[in-house]
């Protein structure tokens, strides 16, 4: 420990600015794609669908929740080019993060909108609401409300899993690390301070889940 020498990233430190930067937009991007995801699965498989596409979306999160995020990082970015679909890595990433986050996030919806008194529907009906006008304006904003503190925990989650897009073309802050790594020989300052600001990021994004709630709180009560 007494051998420790953070000074070796300091030629580096110019770098970490535009890495940070690239994995909060990778994070926050599949983030926002992953809740469309969810909120519209989560939504549809608590109603009565057409047995094929209940089939099609029970594959979707059994696929994706059922085979690790890295393999399908490859399969998107690798695997595609084979049928003539060629993504740009950082969409690439987007892309399989989103599908992968909206796949649990979608069974914490469809729990939350499950978790909705039966009675709130009758009343809808009464008051002559559409099915798709009761979920809209009255289930979903309970049901989301319910599920924030999984939604805050899906976004941490995805900015710590940003980390595994190292294996594509993209200079995010984990392939910064590795690179730095490769010329300075120094693996311990270096992963310290990655842990460092990972943390810092998925602290903020749970003091921000914890101010949710409490406005949440405020609010219904």
């Amino acid at each position: 420990m007494t051998n420790l020498d953070f000074s070796v990233l300091k030629p580096y430190m110019h770098l970490f600015s535009s890495a940070i930067g690239i994995t909060i937009k990778v994070g926050i991007c599949a983030f926002i794609l992953a809740t469309l995801i969810s909120i519209i699965v989560g939504s549809l498989r608590t109603r009565k669908l057409p047995k094929l596409v209940s089939i099609l979306l029970s594959a979707y999160v059994e696929f994706f929740r059922g085979t690790p995020l890295l393999v399908q990082v490859f399969l998107v970015y690798y695997g595609l080019p084979s049928f003539g679909i060629r993504i740009e890595p950082i969409p690439a990433a987007i892309f399989t993060m989103g599908l992968n986050s909206g796949s649990y996030l979608s069974e914490n919806v469809r729990a939350s909108i499950l978790s909705i008194d039966k009675g709130q529907y009758e009343a809808s009906s009464i008051l002559g609401y559409t099915g798709i006008q009761t979920t809209v304006h009255i289930v979903l904003p309970q049901a989301l409300r319910i599920a924030v503190p999984s939604f805050m925990n899906g976004f941490s989650s995805i900015i710590k899993e940003t980390s595994l897009i190292s294996v594509l073309p993209v200079i995010e802050l984990t392939k910064l690390g590795n690179q730095i790594y490769a010329k300075t020989y120094h693996p311990f300052e270096i992963y310290i301070t990655l842990a460092v600001v990972y943390f810092v990021m998925t602290y903020s994004v749970t003091f921000l889940a914890k101010w949710l709630e409490r406005r949440l709180s405020i609010w219904l009560n």
